[in-house]
């Protein structure tokens, strides 16, 4: 009896299981079932648009010609000193960024310091003795008016007068020239860049004119290039170029061509200034440079036509009402358009949107397949 009621239980758990998992299953069918059911709905609303298409045909386009360029910092300068001192503080290094204005180097100030209080008292000497000197001047005028002074004491208080004045201007600007050997002790950045190298160490005595930090600014760049005479003078007649990055390309704000040849290489160098910016450009790099040379006539489609598969690029071509995706070979990028090389022709007709095209080609050939 035990055994039977054992047996009772065992079964009535295996048919549980079972009816779990059949309500697991019929949920999965379900779920794949909406999903195929809405690829199909898809499908056909794609297949129910009109496909877009585009008669290829040869266009005029700029004649290129790719030569290699050197980027250069505009802005490169490399800070002296103006006054004499030891190095106290050194508040960047090799590869910091520096803002315009901020503190690089910090001289020890106690000569400039004492210098400025020295031309201050001076300044205050000279003002006592121009207002003794202001005031000997009025007495012998009073007196010269009256009749009891001599022209010569009158002339001799005047020139006194004078001579008081001059000292105090010329204590005034030696202020001024002591203020500044301070303020020479506190270094700035002339311009927002990144430092390019260092000469002093921390402690180091260095006299005017020794330089301190070399700097540049990678906001503001430009591209040399030295060209072949043949080619210089066609550039120089057209006067259009665009630089070539990873991340497309750079129309220059200005293009300058130097006027004479280099007597070794006989090239002739231009200099295009890039607009403000990083571009992910760092000076001393090499890059391609595309200098138009004239017009030629190029097979160009719109670069949404192409198809990416691996490392084969192909357009989807409509031919006797078939659609059929075709390997292409492309050359230069244009705007939005790009240069088809080998694989079509004049005159064929492509699909402006791949993935539509590739849809009816896949229905066409299901189609095909059943009958």
């Amino acid at each position: 009896m035990r055994q039977s009621l054992l047996k009772y239980r065992n079964l009535d758990r295996m048919q549980t299981r079972s009816l779990h998992k059949i309500r697991i299953l019929t949920r999965k069918l379900i779920f794949l079932t909406g999903i195929l059911c809405t690829q199909s709905i898809l499908a056909q609303q794609i297949n129910e648009e009109q496909l877009e298409t585009i008669q290829v045909a040869m266009e005029q386009a700029p004649k290129e010609r790719l030569f290699d360029g050197t980027v250069e910092a505009v802005n490169k300068s490399t800070v002296s000193a103006q006054t004499s001192g030891r190095i106290a503080e050194i508040f960047y290094d090799v590869d910091d960024k520096v803002k315009a204005g901020s503190p690089i180097i910090r001289f020890t100030d106690v000569e400039q310091q004492a210098g400025l209080r020295q031309a201050q008292a001076q300044l205050q000497e000279a003002k006592a003795r121009k207002k003794e000197a202001d005031e000997e001047f009025r007495r012998a005028s009073d007196l010269y008016n009256k009749g009891s002074g001599t022209k010569r004491e009158y002339d001799r208080a005047l020139a006194a007068r004078e001579a008081a004045g001059a000292r105090v201007s010329s204590a005034q600007s030696a202020i001024k020239t002591a203020q500044q050997q301070v303020d020479y002790t506190l270094v700035t950045a002339p311009y927002s860049g990144i430092v390019a190298e260092r000469h002093v160490e921390l402690g180091e005595f260095v006299s005017v004119g020794q330089p301190l930090m070399s700097g540049l600014s990678l906001g503001l760049l430009r591209v040399t290039v030295d060209l072949p005479q043949q080619i210089a003078v066609k550039v120089r007649a057209n006067r259009r170029a665009e630089v070539i990055t990873t991340n497309g390309r750079i129309t220059p704000t200005h293009i300058t061509m130097f006027p004479f040849a280099d007597k070794a290489t006989n090239t002739f160098k231009v200099r295009l200034e890039l607009p403000e910016g990083q571009f992910e450009l760092y000076p001393g790099m090499f890059i391609k440079v595309a200098f138009v040379l004239g017009q030629s006539e190029r097979l160009l489609i719109p670069s949404i036509a192409l198809v990416q598969r691996s490392e084969v690029k192909g357009v989807y071509v409509l031919d006797n009402e078939q659609i059929r995706l075709r390997q292409v070979r492309i050359g230069n990028q244009f705007d939005d358009r790009v240069e088809v090389l080998s694989g079509l022709k004049p005159g064929e007709k492509i699909a402006l949107n791949p993935v539509q095209a590739g849809i009816r080609a896949k229905s066409a050939t299901a189609k095909n397949d059943v009958q």
